[in-house]
């Protein structure tokens, strides 16, 4: 069964976050470890939207947080977490989210995309450009890199897809070369 039809399935064809029935698709909960439907919601296009574009969040759509944040399914809640955590710090977001429990690991994969930090205290990944990353996008090796503890060497021009960023260090992110993970510096990529 496809991952699309299990979602539908599981939400019973609405969006997880807001309950809208039109323009559902598939939204993967970054970062992921093996993907599928244990790392994906069903999500409307406003949702997706606003959950790709901090900044531009309606706080009346959001409202709809106070029953999902609720789901038996953790992508669901994670990513509740993760949009109460960037909507204002006063009112009723802050007092959903002190309602919030989470494990140690589900905890860390909701923190994973630096919600709720101060943004003062968040860790910018910037590329050769100074073009800021974020969890999940492309990038191309700008020159040839040794992987240090292995023979290997990542060709220039090779696209690492689908990137994790270190939330310790700016200048280190992860992505997968010839199926091998690797730390890769920021300072050798560019954004695609």
């Amino acid at each position: 069964m496809s991952i699309e039809r299990e979602l539908s399935k599981r939400s019973g064809s609405k969006c997880e976050l807001c309950g809208a029935t039109e323009n559902l698709k598939v939204y993967e909960v970054l970062p992921t470890k093996k993907g599928g439907v244990d790392e994906s919601i069903m999500a409307c296009s406003t949702c997706i939207d606003q959950m790709e574009n901090a900044g531009h969040e309606d706080l009346n759509h959001w409202r709809c947080l106070n029953d999902s944040m609720w789901s038996e399914h953790i992508p669901v809640q994670v990513v509740s977490w993760r949009m109460l955590s960037r909507l204002p710090k006063n009112g009723w977001p802050q007092e959903l989210l002190e309602q919030m429990y989470f494990d140690e690991d589900t905890l860390a994969w909701a923190q994973a995309t630096g919600e709720g930090e101060d943004d003062e205290n968040k860790i910018i990944h910037r590329d050769s450009n100074g073009v800021i990353l974020e969890i999940g996008d492309s990038v191309v090796l700008i020159k040839d890199l040794k992987v240090k503890g292995s023979s290997m060497v990542a060709k220039q021009g090779t696209a690492v897809r689908n990137i994790r960023l270190d939330h310790e260090n700016a200048e280190y992110i992860e992505g997968k070369v010839d199926g091998q993970t690797i730390v890769i510096i920021t300072q050798y990529v560019k954004k695609i």
